[in-house]
């Protein structure tokens, strides 16, 4: 497979993601003894929560520094001083100041992107004729869980949004809105990364994954899932149901390992941002920041 590209949303340029672990991802999705090892063990939560418990060691807080330079991570950012981390998962799933991902947009108009991450915009669901791969179809119903729910949002939009290792981990709700609903669905743990979507999309609804359902007044339903990968240590939901989110508000986190949450919209309540849509015909996903405007309701 070639190199993983996208679009950066803030420099317009066509950039090369720079894949954390990529040799051995390779070698898991795209050899045949990597797919034997994923099929015994990879893809099996006790070896997800082996790695997890060992970001959680004290002695990982010797990974956090040459992370952090690694991959160019802001440190003015961090609400609180690297000093203050008990080891990597602490770091890794750290809160933000507020200033440094701001609510963009209005709020009674517009919906925001639910994490750090690259973003595939799917204006109609049921239309979309390549995701990662050509024939790959996106399964609604597959992904929820229930097939009758899935009634509710056939022909709607959706926003898959691919966190890496390297972005900020915890995720926001798009819009504000009441948690009617909320499950586990279980699974495996595979990986997210398009090494391995590119080669079965099927992936996002195998693996483990905790779906949301907000009650968001106008705007109707909308269903959020927050998807487990491999190596991620666990899925942290900080917002509960009878909760009230407001857009920007804290969902949950994720504990190490690069993961994925998709938002899905109800038909006809909301159009996406352009620059989404672009990118998502040119089979590429578009970088940008949690809180930033995704699109508006319509």
């Amino acid at each position: 497979m070639p190199a993983i590209k996208f679009i950066n949303r803030y420099t317009q340029a066509v950039e090369e993601e720079k894949v954390y672990g990529e040799s051995y991802l390779r070698w898991t999705y795209e050899s045949a003894l990597g797919k034997i090892a994923l099929w015994i063990l990879l893809r099996r939560a006790f070896f997800s929560a082996w790695y997890g418990w060992r970001m959680s060691a004290p002695k990982s807080t010797a990974r956090i520094d040459p992370f952090i330079e690694n991959y160019g991570l802001d440190e003015r950012e961090f609400l609180e001083s690297k000093k203050t981390f008990r080891h990597f998962n602490d770091f890794f799933y750290r809160k933000l100041k507020s200033e440094a991902r701001p609510i963009v947009g209005d709020e009674d108009s517009a919906i925001s992107f639910p994490a750090d991450g690259r973003h595939f915009g799917m204006q109609n669901v049921s239309q979309v004729e390549r995701i990662y791969a050509k024939g790959q179809a996106f399964s609604v119903g597959s992904l929820l869980g229930d097939f009758a729910l899935a009634e509710t949002f056939a022909g709607g939009t959706a926003i898959i949004s691919r966190l890496c290792p390297v972005d900020y981990h915890r995720y926001h709700s798009p819009v504000s809105g009441k948690i009617v609903e909320q499950k586990i669905i279980g699974g495996h743990l595979y990986s997210v990364s398009p090494i391995a979507l590119s080669q079965k999309i099927d992936y996002l609804w195998r693996n483990t994954r905790v779906l949301t359902i907000l009650d968001c007044g106008n705007l109707g339903q909308v269903a959020f899932v927050a998807i487990g990968a491999t190596c991620v240590g666990s899925i942290k939901m900080t917002a509960k149901v009878g909760d009230f989110v407001s857009r920007g508000g804290e969902l949950g986190f994720f504990e190490f390992g690069g993961s994925c949450v998709i938002s899905v919209f109800q038909p006809g309540k909301v159009k996406l941002a352009s620059d989404l849509v672009e990118a998502a015909n040119s089979g590429l996903e578009l970088y940008a920041k949690v809180n930033d405007r995704a699109g508006d309701r319509l």
